[in-house]
């Protein structure tokens, strides 16, 4: 569907509103036949608050944020139309008039712990996934509304939006779900694409709270009056839906000119998987723990969530903590002079989860599985690095036999891409050619969904050509000695299994 832009004078220019788990900011991105260029118009970090009843989003400093970014891009010469995009699951609760009851919920906080018995008391596991397709996370959106089942604020809610949704709310005054974010829920019908109703009325959940889905590129609706004073863009600058689930829009910038690629969108988590045309739904892939949630024209982002750079993330707080380097370069380099194998850590046990002192989990996790604790800073960034390369590969040849696909390529986009060691280091796991960037990818994602819809560009594949033909990438071959990682790898424990 085609968005009217408020002036042609700005019609290449889109702003992509861009939220992750750390630091939230606005993107303007410029597009033409053959360019495509970023300006990064405003950065601000965000960190959740622990309340009494639990660890929150601050989702007003987030719009406020949100608002500062529009405004900058204002004064950059205004855009066409705005995307937002965020992290999956999370979600706000507005009542009869519309108020937002209480900050979101952080996914990592612990009020989950035993949901999910009580939903697969209603709905068996098996049978959940056979309807969802939804890899189990105990933060996924049905067990953080089992556990809130009987509060206060879930009896008083009339409506559920996830983050993004929320944010276009308060941005448009309109109300809806996109889909590529609805289908992290576990409420969604992996086969139908819609929300599935047996699921709502099994789990004693109110339809009504779960608001008409939206496609990429349709329109949200365009600015409420005091936004666009605020922010000084054009009211009738229009919203445009995206890939809100931020995964979602870096798969549409991962510039594949092959058939037969495999993806890992690295960040704060690495998304590993491939690009399918319908779900994966077999009870081997429940028991693998792989996910079929929504991508952009249908496709399915077949995929297992990985515990990436938090890991790496959680030690450099420790370590400025203690006052020890902290310089990502520096231990990058102090990594790859450490001893190759050293030690294995499974990068998605559970101890990793919640935010501490990584560098002690590390080394308590070697210790009781009989391994050497790493000792130095880049001992242990090394074990971090060859242990997220060895479970990309276990995930990666894990989905390649569960969907029958073969990979001849492996694309790594996202803020990992900056880290030179650890695409090496997947190369060499995985034994594949790896093509690393675009680093933005989330972002121009976002910007290239609302540039089709203003019928800037064509489909998918013209998107990611224009990504491969614009965007520095990097090449790796695999090298060094197989044997080792086949040694190494037979030392991860096995993927998690599907409870």
């Amino acid at each position: 569907m085609t968005t009217t832009p408020p002036s042609s004078a700005f019609a290449s220019a889109f702003a992509a509103v861009d939220l992750g788990a750390t630091s939230g900011r606005v993107i303007v991105g410029r597009v033409g036949p053959d360019n495509l260029d970023l300006t990064e118009v405003h950065r601000f970090p965000h960190t959740p608050v622990r309340l009494p009843d639990g660890l929150r989003w601050d989702v007003l400093a987030l719009f406020q944020g949100t608002l500062d970014g529009l405004r900058e891009a204002a004064r950059s010469g205004g855009v066409a139309s705005v995307g937002v995009d965020t992290w999956a699951v999370d979600y706000g609760l507005l009542d009869a008039d519309g108020a937002l009851l209480g900050h979101p919920f952080h996914y990592r906080d612990g009020r989950t712990d035993g949901a999910a018995a009580h939903v697969w008391a209603e709905v068996g596991a098996e049978e959940l996934y056979g309807i969802t397709g939804l890899q189990h996370l105990p933060f996924n959106t049905v067990f953080q509304l089992a556990a809130s089942a009987d509060t206060a604020q879930h009896d008083a809610a009339r409506t559920l939006l996830l983050v993004p949704d929320l944010l276009i709310h308060w941005l448009t005054g309109s109300v809806g779900a996109e889909e590529t974010n609805a289908s992290t829920t576990g409420l969604f019908d992996a086969r139908t694409g819609t929300w599935s109703k047996d699921l709502l009325n099994r789990l004693s959940l109110d339809p009504g709270l779960f608001p008409p889905l939206r496609a990429p590129g349709d329109p949200a609706g365009t600015l409420l009056p005091h936004v666009a004073a605020y922010t000084g863009l054009d009211p009738r600058t229009p919203v445009t839906t995206v890939a809100s689930h931020d995964t979602a829009s870096a798969v549409v910038a991962v510039p594949a000119t092959e058939p037969d690629f495999a993806y890992i969108s690295c960040g704060t988590w690495s998304l590993a998987g491939l690009e399918l045309d319908a779900p994966v739904l077999s009870e081997e892939s429940r028991a693998a723990n792989f996910t079929n949630e929504r991508g952009i024209d249908g496709t399915i982002r077949y995929l297992r969530n990985i515990m990436g750079m938090w890991l790496l993330e959680e030690c450099r707080r420790t370590w400025e903590k203690e006052k020890l380097p902290t310089h990502i370069p520096t231990l990058l380099a102090d990594a790859a002079r450490a001893e190759p194998f050293a030690s294995i850590v499974d990068p998605d046990a559970p101890e990793f989860l919640a935010p501490g002192d990584m560098p002690a989990r590390i080394r308590n996790y070697c210790a009781r599985t009989g391994q050497r604790s790493p000792g130095s800073q880049g001992a242990v960034v090394r074990c971090i690095l060859e242990s997220l390369a060895l479970a990309h590969r276990r995930t990666l040849r894990q989905a390649a036999e569960l969907s029958g696909r073969d990979i001849t390529r492996v694309h790594l986009v996202g803020g990992g891409s900056r880290n030179d060691l650890l695409c090496q280091l997947t190369a060499d796991a995985t034994g594949l050619p790896v093509v690393a960037g675009p680093t933005e990818a989330t972002a121009l994602g976002n910007i290239l969904v609302q540039a089709r819809a203003a019928g800037l560009v064509g489909d998918l594949a013209d998107m990611r050509r224009l990504i491969a033909s614009t965007q520095h990438l990097r090449h790796y071959t695999p090298q060094g000695d197989a044997a080792a990682w086949d040694a190494a790898a037979a030392r991860l424990a096995p993927a998690p299994r599907n409870p």
